[in-house]
């Protein structure tokens, strides 16, 4: 058998500095709409805005992020100890940029309450067809690089159970897969475009009988390099964010240009920028981050310890399972 190649620390460090860059870059713009944005760009890292935080400030993009991270680490692959630490995140401003959160999705919200109140965290999340927000597949990417290398069942199951935790309709879950499986593949050094045709027959081979999949054909079947930005949506909803995040990353020569064509879609600017983030650190690498976006973002040594860590650790596992093959 032919062992799938490494996940470099570095590629998991980008793309998770990358996320959180990305989040901060678009919270000062979130609700704005796309023309009001163009007619004064996000450039660079700056604050206040619509939440009239500092520059650098994460939102609960990064901070869900950021508790699952220290969650793997932690716990292993645990749904249960994900949910008490997103409560912990809502109730005491666990891996917040300054202490308390500041913007809690709906959906999110009510799912933690459930948790909190003692549902069992795989149960908690909304499973109605409108609670399709972005809330869980702004999150995902620690999953994907905990289980990246594992055989592609197991990666699925992890990443449709750690969806639930606040999104259990089949499309939430569903979108995180498909996530999962580009992300595995830029995660492994492939180009994007090569990843992204991998990952839409693999996710074509799982769900192609699921009626649900009808909802997906857009992102699975559309030339995105082509699309026009008129016809690229950036609304909270989950696939919006999913589409306008692959077309930012294809259309896109570096991380920059890709997350500053995210956060600049308007709307859910600062999920868009998240997600694109992660990809895009993941594709062009830790170097191609500008420092002085880094550098910006608050409890810097600490993100620069939990993210090293997690990197070293997911490394580790990725060569001892290597190995045992």
């Amino acid at each position: 058998m032919i062992n799938p190649a490494p996940i470099a620390n570095d590629r998991i460090s980008a793309g998770l500095w990358g996320a959180l860059v990305g989040d901060a870059l678009g919270v000062p713009v979130e609700f704005l709409d796309r023309e009001v944005v163009r007619r004064d760009p996000v450039t660079g890292m700056r604050g206040f805005g619509t939440h009239k935080q500092p520059p650098g400030t994460w939102s609960d993009d990064g901070s869900l992020i950021l508790c699952t991270v220290e969650s793997l680490l932690q716990s292993g692959f645990d749904t249960e100890d994900m949910g008490r630490r997103f409560v912990d995140w809502m109730h005491r401003g666990l891996w917040t940029a300054w202490g308390e959160p500041f913007d809690v999705g709906v959906a999110t919200s009510d799912a933690l309450i459930r948790i909190a109140n003692g549902s069992k965290a795989e149960n908690a999340g909304g499973w109605d067809e409108f609670s399709n927000g972005n809330g869980s597949l702004m999150r995902i990417l620690p999953v994907v690089a905990f289980s990246g290398t594992e055989p592609v069942e197991v990666l699925c199951n992890r990443l449709e159970r750690a969806s639930t935790v606040t999104h259990r309709h089949s499309r939430s879950r569903m979108a995180c897969v498909l996530y999962g499986l580009f992300a595995k593949e830029l995660l492994r050094g492939v180009h994007p475009a090569t990843a992204l045709s991998s990952a839409r027959s693999a996710f074509v081979d799982r769900y192609g009988d699921a009626p649900e999949i009808r909802h997906f054909r857009q992102i699975l079947e559309s030339d995105m390099v082509s699309l026009p930005e008129e016809q690229v949506p950036s609304s909270g909803y989950v696939l919006h964010t999913l589409q306008a995040s692959l077309w930012c990353l294809l259309t896109s020569k570096n991380y920059q240009e890709a997350v500053l064509k995210a956060v600049n879609l308007g709307e859910d600017a600062d999920t868009t920028g998240c997600v694109t983030g992660g990809l895009a650190g993941m594709a062009f690498g830790l170097g191609s981050i500008p420092p002085e976006w880094r550098e910006q973002l608050p409890r810097h040594r600490e993100l620069e310890s939990l993210i090293g860590e997690f990197a070293v650790h997911c490394g580790k596992s990725d060569r001892n399972r290597s190995s045992a093959e």
